[in-house]
């Protein structure tokens, strides 16, 4: 219950452990104890190989607005963590100038997480996450493609808006790609309306950068969690604001993403 607490509310630990009845010290330790047994036990964050999973991940992605093929929509938001001293300090301070994690996960469109990277300080550019992570190595020789926005590269597997759509066909590929790629910011929103220590209305999270990750990725966890088992979202999810990165990455380098885009685009 202490740990649900701090996840669930943001208060600070000598609140938690007031209304506890326990010390500041033992509310830390249980704290960080219950989010290391949550991580290393509950294995739900998963992206979908098997081919039914990802035909029913497909069909519900289609049905939102009627872009094919997709598997995941994905993007990045920032957890805002205690400020620090030390040579690492610049790192971890975003380009909105506060200290935090920059955290990039993929959703279906069920809302759940399929995967999810949670160690990067907050000044750490997406492209960087995303080339460092397992994600191309996965995607290689799937056969579909997750949504991202304008931030990252357009690849064969990664579909991207485009920065000038001129004809209707690209302004309703555009359109499609926005509502569709959605998914991922809703996901953000419910995971920190149940969890309100990762946003910015619960503060930040007081602890040094290895355990504020292992306390998001408890939170990612039971957030699946409680989703598979039907728990209701907190009021207010549509009215967070998630903070996440807004760099634009010029895309005039021709390569087989620009000629699946292409042919992707014909169809609408």
């Amino acid at each position: 219950m202490t740990t649900l607490r701090i996840l669930a509310k943001g208060d600070y630990l000598s609140e938690v452990a007031d209304i506890h009845g326990i010390s500041i010290t033992s509310s830390s330790r249980i704290v960080h104890t219950v989010c290391d047994a949550i991580c290393s036990r509950m294995h739900n964050i998963r992206f979908p190989t098997d081919p039914a999973q990802q035909r029913d991940i497909k069909e519900k992605f289609y049905q939102i607005c009627g872009f094919p093929n997709v598997l995941g929509a994905k993007d990045g938001t920032l957890i805002p963590i205690q400020g620090m001293a030390g040579v690492d300090e610049p790192n971890f301070v975003c380009r909105k100038q506060f200290h935090a994690i920059n955290v990039q996960a993929i959703a279906d469109a069920d809302l759940r997480f399929t995967n999810k990277v949670v160690k990067w300080p907050g000044a750490t550019h997406d492209v960087f996450i995303l080339s460092n992570s397992s994600m191309p190595q996965i995607m290689e020789d799937m056969n579909g493609w997750l949504l991202g926005d304008s931030g990252y590269p357009l690849k064969k597997w990664l579909m991207t808006p485009l920065l000038n759509p001129q004809s209707e066909k690209e302004i309703r590929y555009n359109k499609a790609h926005c509502k569709t790629r959605n998914t991922v910011e809703r996901a953000f929103g419910v995971l920190k309306a149940r969890f309100r220590c990762l946003h910015k209305t619960g503060g930040s999270l007081q602890f040094n950068p290895p355990k504020s990750c292992k306390m998001i990725g408890a939170c990612f966890r039971l957030n699946n969690k409680a989703l598979k088992e039907g728990i209701p979202v907190p009021d207010g999810e549509n009215q967070l604001q998630i903070q996440h990165h807004q760099h634009i990455l010029q895309q005039d380098q021709p390569n087989e993403g620009n000629r699946i885009r292409a042919q992707l685009i014909q169809r609408f």
